[in-house]
């Protein structure tokens, strides 16, 4: 039930290509909006693969049911966006005590809504632009009252998004009243809180991180976009957007921007991985926090895997730390765990 449901077959797509079959045995669940499982034909031909699965499960079964009978070693949630990248599905597995790749429940939940996480990292000290958020509710009994409090806080430009996505669905640049209005309205077909931002001409600097206690990160890449920012159209439909790697920066500012990534890996206690996403203010060269992605996408375009392997860390080698991480942290929990 996400808006991110077809990228999220380009990215298992991705994924299972470069998985080596000869070390583990794989199990591919495609899991339908309504939570049913798509049936084994059906979910190779989403996946564009002539895949052969090591299990066969019937269509139209519950998928929490499959894996809660086949108890596989770890789970690779390949779903981004909500329920699947906000915490539920960890949750579901920890339930169940099953590892899985990626960060917990906690760290999966507030990094999805982008209020919580602001909130969270300008608590922290960490520059985040100026923001409000926006109530559904409140936008209906008044919405030229919201209107006020936005402009007391931002000025034009200001760019709307809902509050738990990914994939820059729902995503706009507002110009002017009319602009907030009728884009604000749109956000609010995807969620019911909405993010309001104060809008700057940037930059676009996104750095990878991998790791569990000891996180490391990869080098610093930029995204020069096809169209005025990068949205959804520009990410995955034309195809002319550029990924510049590494990106054009000294040496000092890649020294900060991986430093804030760090920070921002380690205040919002995530694990496994992040795609950590800034804007480098182009004036006064100052870099913002945007968000942390604790599934970044994992298609043939995406920017996670690509600044690993140019850090000199090949995708399958990639996807083999990420489980060994899931199960790194599966251990740890249950270290810390105790029976009463």
């Amino acid at each position: 039930r996400s808006a991110e449901h077809e990228v999220s077959f380009q990215s298992a797509t991705s994924v299972l290509k470069c998985l080596d079959q000869t070390k583990y045995d794989l199990s591919v669940i495609g899991i339908r909006k309504d939570g049913s499982v798509y049936s084994p034909d059906a979910t190779a031909e989403k996946l564009k693969l002539d895949f052969e699965s090591h299990h066969h499960f019937p269509s139209g079964d519950d998928w929490l049911s499959l894996i809660k009978d086949l108890r596989p070693q770890i789970v690779f949630p390949v779903l981004h966006g909500p329920n699947g990248e906000d915490g539920t599905v960890q949750g579901a597995l920890e339930v169940l005590n099953i590892p899985y790749v990626g960060a917990g429940v906690g760290g999966s939940a507030v990094s999805m809504n982008k209020i919580y996480t602001k909130r969270i990292l300008l608590q922290a000290g960490l520059p985040v632009l100026a923001f409000t958020a926006i109530r559904y509710d409140e936008w209906e009994a008044g919405t030229q009252s919201v209107m006020g409090r936005v402009r007391d806080v931002l000025d034009y430009p200001i760019f709307v998004k809902p509050a738990n996505l990914g994939s820059s669905v729902g995503i706009n640049k507002s110009t002017n009243d009319d602009d907030l209005i009728r884009h604000v309205d749109a956000a609010f077909q995807y969620d019911a809180f909405v993010v309001a931002e104060q809008g700057i001409e940037a930059r676009e600097i996104e750095t990878s991180v991998l790791g569990n206690r000891d996180p490391q990160v990869s080098v610093a890449g930029e995204v020069i976009p096809s169209r005025e920012f990068y949205s959804y159209e520009a990410k995955y439909l034309d195809g002319n957007s550029e990924l510049v790697i590494p990106a054009s920066l000294t040496k000092k500012q890649v020294q900060r921007v991986q430093t804030l990534a760090l920070e921002t890996f380690k205040v919002l206690q995530l694990e496994g991985m992040a795609r950590v996403d800034f804007l480098m203010e182009k004036k006064t060269k100052k870099f913002w926090i945007n968000e942390a992605n604790t599934l970044p996408g994992f298609t043939g375009i995406s920017m996670y895997p690509k600044l690993w392997e140019k850090s000199g860390l090949s995708y399958a080698e990639l996807l083999d730390r990420l489980i060994k991480l899931g199960l790194e942290r599966h251990w740890l929990r249950r270290r810390f765990s105790v029976e009463l």
